[in-house]
């Protein structure tokens, strides 16, 4: 055997042990990411349609609603951060239209999924809920407080996405879903995990919205949150409806009722979101009466260097809530 033929074989069995090593490695972590979003969850059939739906702690109801990319498995990370549950609030995480178990519906406003939290809140027996809604999710947070001001004891708006007047949309130069982002790696788990590790930092920047001179000065623990809620998006597949309809419902944002909000509203968000959320925050809290507003100098959409801040912030404005509050009973969860 020639030296030449040698070092081609040589080279394809690098390749295979590779593709094999790689393959083994993303089919480890899918495990875990399937096993995830299998458990933990129950499904309410309501009068507006199945809602997949987790409840944790005991106390006063906060009603928690994802951004995009999430589901309820992805809520959990958000409490293990805080650790609300242990404040003395009941957590009910729900999955909105088109993520994991919940349907993409044919209405799938944030009207509708306003609707529906209220269908929801209304089999667990629970008449009234403090609101937590983070990007994407907080146009139908605002719909349903809006809506329903009775409802919510409480609003908190986290890097949030809202109309502004005068733009298109909260984020005129956000990082586009593009072509191919649609096309394959929402479609493919193993092409978004594998874009998780050849281009972590571009994912990083694109689909967390944080800056990458960001995330390279985080602490350790800081860069394993970043790299935890990337990898939480897993499995993508499962989420690719509700991802598609943010998409549409974040690029034709409509105003709320705002006039309408009375209760207690928190706004945070950070000067550098690659999602331009500071935008919507700063509008929200010249139009919600009395709301406070805290936007970081830095911290990108993650607001990554802020946790201690941003724990603080959260803790002291849902306090009155859970010391003070009637504590709601479940009937039906």
């Amino acid at each position: 055997m020639t030296a030449k033929r040698a070092i081609s074989i040589t080279l394809g069995l690098v390749g295979v042990a590779s593709a094999v090593f790689t393959y083994r490695t993303f089919r480890s972590e899918m495990d875990s990411a399937e096993k995830r979003v299998s458990t933990g969850s129950r499904i309410m059939i309501t009068s507006h349609g199945p809602i997949e739906y987790t409840s944790v702690g005991d106390g006063f109801p906060l009603l928690i609603i994802h951004g995009a990319g999430g589901g309820f498995d992805q809520l959990r990370r958000f409490e293990s951060d805080i650790h609300l549950s242990e404040l003395g609030f009941r957590l009910i995480f729900v999955s909105r239209f088109g993520y994991l178990r919940s349907p993409l519906p044919t209405d799938a406003s944030t009207r509708a999924q306003a609707d529906a939290y209220v269908a929801l809140l209304d089999i667990l027996g629970i008449d009234q809920a403090g609101v937590i809604a983070v990007s994407a999710g907080a146009p139908s947070g605002l719909q349903f407080c809006a809506s329903y001001p009775e409802r919510c004891a409480a609003l908190a708006l986290l890097v949030p996405a809202a109309f502004v007047p005068g733009q298109p949309s909260t984020a005129p130069n956000a990082p586009p879903l593009t072509e191919f982002f649609r096309n394959t790696l929402l479609k493919s788990d193993f092409a978004f995990w594998l874009a998780t590790k050849a281009a972590h930092n571009t994912m990083i920047e694109n689909i967390l919205g944080t800056p990458s001179m960001v995330a390279e000065r985080a602490s350790a623990a800081e860069r394993q949150r970043l790299d935890g809620v990337l990898m939480d998006i897993l499995p993508v597949s499962q989420r690719r409806a509700g991802l598609l309809n943010d998409a549409a419902v974040v690029t034709h944002l409509e105003p709320a009722d705002l006039p309408r909000i009375k209760v207690p509203t928190l706004l945070i968000s950070a000067e550098d979101d690659g999602y331009g959320t500071f935008r919507s925050a700063r509008y929200l809290a010249k139009e919600i009466s009395g709301a406070r507003l805290v936007i970081y100098p830095d911290g990108g959409h993650l607001w990554i260097g802020h946790e201690e801040e941003f724990q603080k912030e959260i803790e002291g404005f849902l306090r009155p809530l859970g010391s003070g509050a009637n504590r709601n009973g479940d009937n039906g969860g």
